[in-house]
C-alpha cells in the first residue's frame, strides 16, 4: 500500500491532491457555472468579480469532493475498484485530507463573503447538500439524485453571482432542472460498475433496488427529461431577450437548433455506450457540459449580446 513520506516530491504531491479532488471533473461543473452567468444579460463584471467567483467555484468544488472521499473512505477500502484512492491506499494521510477540506471551505466562505452578504447568508446551502448527498447511498435507491442536486447548483450559482438582483431567473433555473436529470442519469450508469459490490454490502442504488435493465431504463428517462429541459433553457434564453423563433437573427436560430440536436446526440450516445462506462464517461459525458455553454454563448451573440 502506497504511503506518505516528508520527502515526496513537491510534484508529485500536487498530483496526488489533484487526483484526490479529481480536478479533470472540474469540466462538469466550470460549463454549468459559466452557462449561468450568461444564460441573460447584464452589465459588465469588472475582473475582480470574475476572480471571487472562479474562487467560490473552485472552493466549493474542492470541498465537495474532499467530503465525499472523506465520508466514504472506509466503502472506498472495501471495494476492489476504489481501495486504490488516495485515503484507502495511504497515498494521502487523513489529516491532508481534512486539511484541504477546511482550506477549501474557508475560500469558498470568504470569497462569497466578498461577493456581499447575501451571498454568505447562503453560502452553507452547497455545503449542506455535498455533506448530505455521501451518506444517501446508505439508504436510498434515489441517492443518484443528490449527486445530480450539487452539480445542479452550478448554473444557478453562476447566475447569482453575475446577476445580484436575481431578475430574470428562468433560464438559470432550465439550466439548472438539466443539470440535474443529466447528472442523475449518468450517475445510475456509473453505479453499474458496483452492482454486485453494493448488493453485498448493502449499498442502495437504483441498480440494486430495480436491477441493470430497468435502472437503465430510469436513466434514459431522465436523460430525455434532461434535454427537454435544456430545450426550455434555449427558449427562455431568447424570451429573456426579446427574440422569438419566428423573428431574430439567423445566427442564434441556427445555434438553438445545432446545439439542441448536439446535446441530444451526446445524450442519446451515453445510452447507447452505457455498458462500456469508461467510454461513455470518457468520451462523450465530458463534452455535455461545453456543447450547453457553447450553445448558450452563441445564442447570447446572436440576440444582440452579452
Amino acid at each position: 500500500m502506497a504511503t506518505v513520506t516528508a520527502s515526496s516530491p513537491p510534484l508529485e504531491r500536487a498530483r496526488t491532491y489533484a487526483s484526490f479532488v479529481r480536478f479533470e471533473h472540474t469540466l462538469f461543473s466550470l460549463p454549468l457555472v459559466l452557462a449561468g452567468i450568461f444564460s441573460v444579460s447584464g452589465p459588465a463584471m469588472p475582473a475582480s468579480r470574475w476572480v471571487l467567483i472562479a474562487l467560490a467555484a473552485v472552493g466549493a468544488r474542492t470541498a465537495a469532493m474532499s467530503l465525499n472521499r472523506i465520508i466514504d473512505r472506509r466503502l472506498d477500502a472495501l471495494n476492489p475498484r476504489t481501495r486504490t484512492r488516495e485515503l484507502p491506499s495511504g497515498a494521502m494521510k487523513g489529516a491532508e485530507a481534512w486539511a484541504l477540506l477546511v482550506a477549501s471551505t474557508l475560500v469558498y466562505v470568504a470569497a462569497c463573503a466578498a461577493l456581499g452578504p447575501w451571498y454568505l447568508e447562503v453560502a452553507g446551502v452547497p455545503l449542506v447538500v455535498f455533506a448530505g448527498y455521501p451518506y444517501l447511498k446508505r439508504f436510498t435507491p434515489l441517492c443518484h439524485f443528490g449527486v445530480g442536486l450539487a452539480l445542479a447548483l452550478a448554473p444557478l450559482a453562476g447566475y447569482a453571482a453575475a446577476h445580484p438582483d436575481l431578475a430574470a431567473p428562468a433560464p438559470a433555473l432550465w439550466l439548472a432542472a438539466f443539470a440535474l436529470c443529466w447528472v442523475s442519469g449518468f450517475d445510475i450508469i456509473y453505479a453499474t460498475l458496483d452492482e454486485a459490490f453494493d448488493r453485498e454490502h448493502g449499498v442502495h442504488s437504483m441498480v440494486v433496488w430495480l436491477g441493470l435493465r430497468a435502472a437503465l431504463r430510469v436513466s434514459a428517462a431522465l436523460h430525455m427529461l434532461a434535454w427537454a429541459s435544456f430545450m426550455m433553457a434555449v427558449l427562455a434564453i431568447w424570451i429573456m431577450a426579446g427574440h422569438t423563433p419566428r423573428a431574430g437573427a439567423f445566427v442564434s436560430d441556427l445555434a438553438s437548433w445545432v446545439g439542441g440536436l448536439g446535446v441530444g446526440v451526446l445524450l442519446y450516445l451515453e445510452q447507447r455506450w452505457a455498458e462500456d462506462v469508461n467510454l461513455a464517461f470518457f468520451k462523450v459525458n465530458v463534452w455535455v457540459g461545453f456543447a450547453v455553454l457553447v450553445t448558450v454563448l452563441t445564442i447570447r451573440a446572436g440576440c444582440g449580446g452579452f
